[in-house]
């Protein structure tokens, strides 16, 4: 089954990085690809992730954990060019 407007892209990269913050901890995931199309759905799902893993490390001391807004910060090139939030 295919999903509508997905497509196959070659990845050239993928960082995660967690940081401590006030609130907790900060997933952020950047993803390169050469392609003439965005990665920024591929880089969401990459910090989507990190945080569930995250979740699944810390659940044991803390049960009332959670899991905040997963949104995109900024991205560069593709068809619509630069934005950032």
């Amino acid at each position: 089954t295919r999903l509508p407007l997905c497509h196959p892209i070659p990845i050239d990269g993928i960082d995660v990085d967690v940081e401590e913050s006030p609130d907790g901890a900060r997933v952020l995931a950047t993803a390169r690809t050469t392609a003439k199309t965005g990665i920024e759905m591929e880089a969401m799902t990459a910090a989507a992730i990190g945080a569930v893993a995250l979740y699944d490390m810390i659940k044991g001391l803390d049960r009332g954990a959670e899991i905040g807004a997963v949104r995109l910060l900024s991205k560069s090139g593709g068809k619509s060019g630069d934005w950032v939030r």
